[in-house]
C-alpha cells in the first residue's frame, strides 16, 4: 500500500501541514475523507488569505483579474490576473462545480467577455485580435486560455478537443525529425536588432501549456498514445541539447513562443532548479508515468533524498538564495508551483511544501493514475 510505504513522509505532513496542504493530501492522495470532512476542510481553504484575496478580483461577468499573463503595472495584487487566478484555484483543489470556477470558465469561452477583458491596453487588444494564431507552438493568447480551462477541470469538454489534439501533436511531431533546425528558417540578411531562426504559426512545437493541458485531461489517453508521447519526450531530450531555439513569425514580426521546450527536460536537482522543476516533473508524471528517462531519474533521486526520515529538504548556498526560493512559493504565476502553506517563516513550512510534492509525485508513479 502506498500509504504504508511512505508513512514517514505522510506522517510529517499530517503533523505539520496547514489547511490547504492537508485538504490536498487527504482529497487527492489518501482518499480518506467523508463528504462532511471534505466539505469542512474545503471551507477552511476558502477562508485562507490567498483565496479571500482572489475573491476580491472576481467580476460580475465571472472573469477573474485583469487579462491573462498580464502587465504588472495594471495589477493591484499578484492574483489580479486571469492565469494566476486559475493556477491558484487549481493548486488549491477548488472543485470545478464551484460557481467561482464554473463562471470563470464560462467567461473564458465568451468572446464578448474576452474582448472586454482584453481592451484595457493597446498591446492586449492586438493580442486578443490574434489570439487564434500559433496554438501549435504556444505563441498565442488562446494557448493560455485553453490551458487554464484544463487546469480548472474543463479540458475534456468538446470545446477543448482541438487544443488537446494540438497539444498531443506538438510533442509527437518531434518524432518526425532528428534535428530541430529542420523546422526553422533563418535569414541572416534581415536588418533588425534581434534576428533568430523562425517557425511558422502552424508549426508544431511543445510548450508548458501543451504539457499542462495533456496532464489535466483524459480524453486523449490510450495506451498507444501514452507510449508514443513518452517516446516523443525522450526523443525531444536527445535532439534539443545545445540548441539555440527559435521565434515564431506572425504578421512579419518575430514573437517569442510561450515557454516552449527548446532545451531538454532536466532531472531533479536542488535547490537551483527546484521551483519550476516541480511543476514540470509533476506534469510529465501525469502524462506518461515513469516511461520517460527524466522522470525515472528524478524519482530515483527523490527516493534517495527522503530515504532517511521521509522529509524532503534542501540546503541553500546563501540567505539570498533561500529568500528567492521562498518567494517562489508566494508567486502565483506559470513558471513555478504556487505554495500551499500560508507562510514560510519557518523551515518546516518549506519542507512541508517539498515533501508534499514528493508524495504527490511518487503517488502519480506508484499509487494512482495521472
Amino acid at each position: 500500500m502506498f500509504r504504508e510505504k511512505y508513512v514517514r513522509s505522510i506522517s510529517y505532513l499530517l503533523e505539520n501541514g496547514r489547511d490547504v496542504l492537508l485538504y490536498r493530501l487527504h482529497k487527492d492522495i489518501l482518499h480518506d475523507l467523508t463528504k462532511e470532512e471534505e466539505a469542512a476542510l474545503l471551507e477552511k481553504v476558502m477562508q485562507t488569505d490567498e483565496y479571500q484575496l482572489l475573491m476580491t478580483h472576481v467580476k460580475p461577468n465571472g472573469y477573474i483579474g485583469i487579462g491573462m499573463h498580464s502587465w504588472e503595472k495594471f495589477k493591484s495584487s499578484h492574483l489580479d490576473d486571469g492565469e494566476n487566478a486559475a493556477r491558484l484555484l487549481h493548486n488549491y483543489g477548488i472543485p470545478k462545480e464551484m460557481p467561482v470556477v464554473r463562471n470563470f470558465v464560462r467567461a473564458m469561452r465568451d468572446d464578448r467577455v474576452l474582448e472586454e477583458e482584453f481592451s484595457y491596453y493597446g498591446p492586449e487588444k492586438v493580442r486578443f485580435a490574434t489570439r487564434s494564431l500559433g496554438i501549435n507552438s504556444g505563441s498565442t493568447l488562446d494557448v493560455t486560455l485553453y490551458a487554464c480551462q484544463a487546469l480548472l477541470g474543463y479540458g475534456d469538454d468538446p470545446e477543448m478537443k482541438h487544443f488537446v489534439d494540438a497539444s498531443y501533436n506538438a510533442f509527437v511531431s518531434m518524432l518526425d525529425y532528428d534535428d530541430p533546425n529542420e523546422i526553422t528558417t533563418f535569414n541572416p540578411n534581415l536588418k533588425r536588432k534581434y534576428n533568430c531562426p523562425v517557425i511558422t504559426p502552424e508549426t508544431y512545437f511543445p510548450c508548458q501549456y501543451h504539457l499542462e493541458t495533456l496532464a489535466n485531461t483524459k480524453s486523449w489517453r490510450t495506451e498507444e498514445k501514452i507510449a508514443r508521447l513518452a517516446q516523443a519526450i525522450d526523443h525531444h531530450d536527445r535532439i534539443t541539447k545545445d540548441w539555440g531555439g527559435f521565434a515564431v513569425k506572425i504578421g512579419g514580426k518575430q514573437v517569442g513562443p510561450g515557454w516552449a521546450y527548446m532545451q531538454p527536460f532536466l532531472p531533479l536537482s536542488f535547490p537551483q532548479k527546484a521551483p519550476n522543476q516541480r511543476k514540470t516533473l509533476t506534469a510529465l508524471a501525469k502524462v506518461c508515468g515513469d516511461r520517460t528517462q527524466v522522470v525515472r531519474e528524478s524519482a530515483a533521486t527523490l527516493k534517495e533524498m527522503i530515504a532517511e526520515d521521509g522529509v524532503l529538504r534542501t540546503t541553500f548556498e546563501s540567505s539570498y538564495q533561500k529568500s528567492r526560493f521562498k518567494d517562489n512559493f508566494r508567486s502565483a504565476h506559470p513558471y513555478v508551483e504556487i505554495g500551499l502553506e500560508p507562510d514560510h517563516k519557518k523551515d518546516t513550512a518549506i519542507w512541508c511544501e517539498l515533501t508534499f510534492w514528493a508524495v504527490e509525485f511518487l503517488y502519480l508513479l506508484e499509487g494512482g493514475e495521472g
